[in-house]
This record gives C-alpha cells, sequence and structure tokens, in this order.
C-alpha cells in the first residue's frame, strides 16, 4: 500500500446516485463473451446509450477507427445523439466496464485535482478469462487522457463487487472478496484495509453469497444495492425449490442484522427474481438489481418475465425523481452481466 491513499488526501467514492459528468463503457467486440449472440445485443446496448445519453455524456472505449465506425453506425441507426458520445481509442479485451474501469474518487475541497482515479488491479474474475492485459491499464489510460492522478493499491477489486451509499458504507460479499482467486495473500482485515483507504469509507458490511450462474463468484450488483444512504433492495426468491432462495433467504437475514454508521439499521425493499433464464443449458445470472443509476434514468434489465412489471414499479417507487426503464436483457445476460456490468460512472464534482 502506498504511503499516501486516497482517503489520507480526503478523496471518497461517491453513492451512484451523485450527478455524473459521464458514463464509461467499453464497446463489446468478444464474441466468446455471446458464443453465436454477440449480434443480437447491439440493439438493447444502444437503447441502453439512448437513455443514458439523455441526462449525460456517454464516454465508450473502442479498439481503433474501425470499431469506432461500426459503433457509430449502430448508434445512428438507434437515433442516439452523436454530440453526446466521446469515443476513446483504449483498446480492450471485453466489455465489462464496471469491472475494469476507472474508480473516479473526488473531493470537492481539493485545491487542484478534484478527482482521482483508482486503478485497481483486474485478473477477469480470477483468471477465468484471459487475456485481460488491455482491460486491466484502462484506468490508467484515462487518468493520462484527462491529466489527472492514478492510484494503484496493487490489489485485485472490480467496480461490481462493491455498492456504496456515499455516506461512508461499502456493501460487499465475502463469496467474491474473499475468494482465493483474488488476493489469496491478503486476509480479512488486509482486505479491508484496502477498502478504506482507497474508496475513502468508514464501514464495510458483509454478506454472503452471491446468485447461482454469476461467474464472477458473488458480485453484489446481482443481489443487493443501495438506492439512497440508509434504503436497499435486495432479491429474494418465492420459490423454495429454486436454487437461489435459501442463499438469498440467507442474505436478507443478514441485512437484518447489519447497522449502519449511525447504528440504524437499514431499510430493505424485496425485488423479485425472475423465472430462471438458461441458454444453451447454462442458467444465467438474470437479476433485476442488476440496474444502472444515471443522471435522469434508472435502466432495468428485463427479462420477457411476469416479473419484470412489478420489479420496475417497485424500483420506481425507490427513484421518485427518475424515469425507471426497462430494456431487454435476455440476450445481453448471455454475457453473464448486464447493465450495471457494462457501465462504470464518472461523478461530477
Amino acid at each position: 500500500m502506498s504511503l499516501v491513499t486516497p482517503k489520507d488526501l480526503g478523496y471518497y467514492f461517491p453513492a451512484e446516485w451523485h450527478i455524473h459528468t459521464a458514463t464509461w463503457l467499453s464497446w463489446p467486440h468478444k464474441e466468446e463473451s455471446w458464443p453465436g449472440k454477440i449480434d443480437t445485443i447491439y440493439d438493447p446496448y444502444c437503447q441502453f446509450i439512448k437513455e443514458v445519453s439523455k441526462g449525460e455524456n456517454v464516454c465508450i472505449n473502442v479498439t481503433d477507427e474501425k470499431m469506432k465506425s461500426f459503433a457509430s453506425q449502430y448508434l445512428l441507426n438507434a437515433e442516439v445523439d452523436l454530440t453526446k458520445i466521446k469515443f476513446f481509442i483504449h483498446p480492450t479485451n471485453d466489455a465489462w466496464c464496471r469491472d475494469h474501469g476507472p474508480a473516479f474518487l473526488i473531493n470537492p475541497d481539493a485545491t487542484t485535482n478534484k478527482k482521482v482515479i483508482v486503478d485497481w488491479g483486474y485478473n477477469a474474475w480470477g483468471n477465468k478469462y484471459p487475456p485481460f492485459d488491455l482491460d486491466d491499464v484502462i484506468p490508467t489510460l484515462i487518468g493520462k487522457k484527462y491529466n489527472i492522478p492514478v492510484f494503484h493499491p496493487g490489489i485485485v477489486m472490480e467496480g461490481g463487487s462493491v455498492d456504496f451509499n456515499g455516506k461512508g458504507t461499502i456493501l460487499t460479499t465475502t463469496a467474491c472478496l474473499l475468494n482465493k482467486n483474488r488476493n489469496p495473500h491478503l486476509s480479512k482485515q488486509e482486505i479491508e484495509s484496502y477498502l478504506y483507504n482507497y474508496y475513502g469509507v468508514e464501514q464495510i458490511l458483509w454478506l454472503g453469497d452471491g446468485i447461482v450462474g454469476d461467474d464472477t463468484d458473488g458480485h453484489i450488483d446481482d443481489i443487493t444495492r443501495f438506492v439512497n444512504e440508509d434504503t436497499v433492495i435486495t432479491v429474494v426468491e418465492d420459490n423454495k425449490n429454486d436454487d437461489n432462495y435459501q442463499l438469498l433467504k440467507e442474505n436478507r437475514d443478514e441485512l437484518n442484522a447489519l447497522r449502519l454508521l449511525n447504528g440504524k439499521q437499514m431499510n430493505v425493499i424485496e425485488l423479485p427474481m425472475p423465472s430462471p433464464v438458461e441458454y444453451d443449458g447454462q442458467r444465467l445470472p438474470a437479476s433485476y438489481a442488476n440496474f444502472y443509476i444515471a443522471n435522469e434514468v434508472v435502466v432495468v434489465p428485463t427479462y420477457r418475465d411476469k416479473n419484470d412489471d412489478k420489479a420496475l414499479s417497485i424500483l420506481t417507487t425507490c427513484f421518485p425523481n427518475k424515469k425507471v426503464i426497462g430494456i431487454d436483457s435476455t440476450d445481453v445476460i448471455w454475457g453473464l452481466g448486464s447493465w450495471h456490468c457494462l457501465s462504470q460512472q464518472e461523478p461530477l464534482v
């Protein structure tokens, strides 16, 4: 750990609903991530960009001018306002910008550099999908482009494994952060120290397992999310025969036992799960919790399921000042992630 950390300098990672300067994406191009289906994801992906870009800029990492042209044509066909889109020639291995993208921290009181980037190590969820060398350097490339400081903690950490209330608290899971395929040399206490110092927080709340089919070993952004500083939504499964039933029940019970920094229990709002989504015999990590909070909209993955409308209705009550919309993620989830996994916010200072 470096001698001076972001926390020492007054920086912190704001909640996702903090107003954004932009949303960052990495244009999908790895066919192995959507075997046999990658062409089907571009229409919903561009619909996502269209909705988000109504309230903020969207920055897109592309490999080269050819990919930029390819992406631009799809966006034009979707009637996206290209004046809101910024392309960056930053080659990537894959599209999961939540995990390989920049972690932006802010300090509104800083005299210079009110924004910094933390470049965590990235190993494609425990070396599952090599190569990942291009993804691993994306945050530093963006820091150089913007000429803002970049911190290098030197350990593996993914954006989808942590969720923030903007008031000093992180939610995460033991299944992911304590997995031996990430940082086997570190204890739980040592990992917590990195979280405190490089996210600028005061409290870490641990849940257990993630949902079935999640190849990230249990990212929090598929199960429990802050919707304001003292309220979370958490997914629950009603079908007692479903593989997710018991583990989500345990997560729900653990939430009841947790307390925030002020000693209060969190408000917990239950969100249903969709019916199992399978493709090619594989259960996919379909969850309504993988929504993305943008400046004007909250984009929720839907799955052509009977619970789609119920989930949207619940989330609409959670975000009274934003438009909550569902975008079909049935093909997108074949890549084992959805809108939150694909995006990373850049906060305004």
